[in-house]
């Protein structure tokens, strides 16, 4: 019986819904020829500050349009399950909740375009099985978590354009032909059309896709506008995608030497990771626990695409013991991997505070740590054996000296141990001390400016033992560079180093305790003695062929100078032997009749004339007058 009036009520209210249109709305119904039809509703009232929620059931478009509304609440529109097209365009919609689209199940287009959207509930599209078209042009959205792609794999109308974009995942471009290795023909002819245009992007290897796409003809996926262009960086500002060159990213790849390392108390571990990628990895270290890692680091990237990084930890101790993780992280995303540290027991000595009798007493304690056994849960056994002696007094002089040395106690305890564990103690003293000498007879040889190769010899060793060379300027800690090796190769080539500097060198066996690695120092050779020893030989050389040349040019000079100075003396004489006097000849008037010379001889001023003037030739010498010549005269 409550079913039944339940079931009425339900058909009331849905009759009286069916046809109710809010007052702030207008309400259409586009019947068909068949009978059936559609209903649209278009909400566009300036005084609207909210979705409507008593909007018809059966609606299939639904508009709100140029509104003050603000927000869009959880489950806004669950009651319309047969709408198809919803339009919330030009409002002041900040704020989409995550629910909001709950039960759109035939919903095919939302536009939101004109709002002030700035992040956007991309979990909600699941919602929304038969989206095909989502318009968010014109918002405030900054940027497209790498969690938003797995819901636009349906979307075939995506419009981010007039936003604050300025990058997109790499990964984005993947879900669409030809990135994600489908065929183009496989699509049908059906395209996906993407807006980009009007974000500052910047150009990277993260939208290198989109810049590839952009150049492409034939690619299922259009772009709106193929006039992208680049906002940053400085180098690319203005440059439109179809100019860009840039390369694709590449996600980082982690590797570690071993991802289990056991090593006793007291002893160096080194830890080390390579990771590649585009561009270039950043390497970090972190601890499980959340603890820091204080030891030293050091990074280098020999190439392109490529970084490796090493924990030294020395001295290691019980709390040094746990996972280390290597995380590399770059533009395309984060990659990371974890080496294990473990630590064994070995034999520690300590001293107590001085007698009242003046005495120094000794207590030397050992303690052996039994691992478990891989089918065991228990803890590991620790037995501690103490023994107390008197020893001769401690000289004042006697100090700790660190690094590769050992302490030493002035006087040694006699019978420290007696029995089966003073025979075990003696066989791991006897065996540390054939490790101290395992490796042993290191020599540096072929140094140059900037290598040097490393010579050993391996006594008591396999030849597959792995060794580690430990090299840095001496004195310099913090740059030690590191070669992996096995202890049959007996050699091993240094580089990277500077000229004419001092380093040091050591050799470490897995097998070695703690402080006595064997260790060397070198000098490299100096570049600079040879370079300014060729430098004279070359200046002395050019000295000898230029200078005789330098003296030869000189005495030209000099003697083309002392010409010059003689010259209008010559020129004096010349001129003056060069002119010639002569005499006129007249004819003589006769008289009486007597026979005589018919010539006479005249010397006149004006017959003191000189000849050989520039211009004195037949033909100008009656014509031509000037300053420095008078009128020729025929001789």
């Amino acid at each position: 019986m409550h079913r039944l009036l339940f079931a009425h009520v339900f058909l009331v209210c849905f009759s009286v819904a069916h046809s109710f249109c809010p007052s702030q709305c207008t309400c259409v119904y586009h019947r068909r020829s068949d009978g059936t039809g559609t209903r649209s509703v278009l909400c566009n009232d300036p005084d609207m500050s909210d979705i409507p929620v008593n909007v018809p059931v059966d609606t299939v478009k639904l508009r709100i349009e140029k509104t003050a509304t603000r927000k869009i609440p959880t489950e806004a529109f669950y009651y319309l399950g047969e709408l198809r097209y919803l339009w919330i365009t030009y409002n002041s919609i900040s704020s989409v909740d995550g629910g909001s689209f709950y039960n759109l199940k035939v919903l095919h287009e939302l536009r939101l375009d004109g709002n002030v959207i700035s992040t956007f509930p991309w979990e909600s599209l699941k919602e929304m099985p038969l989206l095909k078209t989502l318009d968010l042009h014109n918002n405030r959205i900054s940027q497209i978590p790498l969690e938003a792609i797995p819901y636009l794999v349906n979307i075939t109308y995506l419009d981010l354009s007039s936003n604050k974009l300025t990058t997109l995942p790499s990964e984005l471009m993947d879900i669409w032909p030809p990135f994600n290795g489908m065929a183009v023909s496989s699509r049908m002819g059906q395209n996906i059309v993407l807006g980009l245009q009007d974000n500052p992007w910047v150009c990277d290897c993260r939208i290198s896709k989109v810049i590839e796409l952009s150049k492409m003809t034939d690619s299922p996926v259009v772009l709106m506008d193929l006039l992208l262009s680049c906002s940053a960086p400085e180098n690319f500002a203005g440059v439109l995608f179809q100019r860009a060159e840039l390369e694709q990213c590449v996600k980082p790849s982690v590797m570690t030497s071993a991802t289990k390392i056991t090593s006793s108390l007291g002893s160096n571990v080194l830890l080390r990771c390579d990771a590649t990628g585009y561009p270039t990895p950043n390497l970090s270290w972190v601890r499980s626990d959340g603890a820091p890692v204080n030891n030293t680091v050091v990074q280098e990237s020999p190439g392109e695409g490529v970084q490796w990084s090493i924990i030294s930890i020395h001295m290691i101790v019980e709390k040094d013991a746990g996972d280390y993780i290597c995380k590399a992280r770059n533009l395309a995303g984060n990659a990371e991997a974890i080496i294990t540290l473990s630590v064994v027991g070995s034999g520690v000595t300590t001293l107590i505070p001085l007698r009242p009798d003046g005495g120094a007493a000794a207590v030397s304690q050992f303690t052996t740590r039994v691992p478990p056994t891989a089918m065991s849960n228990s803890p590991p056994v620790i037995t501690t054996t103490r023994s107390t002696t008197t020893p001769a007094p401690v000289s004042k002089k006697n100090k700790v000296i660190p690094g590769n040395s050992q302490q030493k106690d002035p006087g040694k305890p006699a019978n420290i141990q007696q029995g089966n564990d003073g025979r075990k103690l003696a066989a791991d003293q006897s065996k540390k001390k054939d490790a101290s000498k395992s490796v042993t007879d290191l020599q540096i040889v072929e140094e140059t400016g900037d290598s040097a190769v490393l010579l050993w010899a391996a006594d008591g060793l396999p030849s597959d033992a792995p060794l580690t060379v430990v090299y840095s300027r001496y004195g310099e800690d913090d740059t030690k560079r590191t070669v992996e090796t096995d202890a049959g190769s007996g050699k091993v080539l240094l580089e990277g180093l500077s000229s004419g500097l001092r380093y040091s060198v050591c050799l470490v066996a897995k097998s070695s305790p703690a402080g006595k690695d064997p260790c060397i120092e070198f000098y490299t050779l100096n570049y600079l003695d040879g370079r300014t020893k060729l430098l004279m030989v070359i200046s002395g050389i050019a000295c000898a062929v230029v200078l005789p040349l330098i003296v030869l040019l000189l005495y030209k000079i000099l003697a083309l100078y002392c010409h010059r100075e003689s010259t209008p003396v010559d020129a004096q004489e010349l001129g003056k032997e060069s002119y010639v006097k002569f005499e006129t000849l007249s004819m003589k008037t006769a008289t009486n009749n007597r026979p005589q010379e018919m010539w006479a001889r005249r010397q006149t001023s004006e017959s003191e004339r000189m000849l050989l003037c520039s211009r004195s030739s037949i033909d100008s010498q009656m014509t031509y007058k000037s300053e420095s010549c008078r009128s020729e005269y025929l001789c």
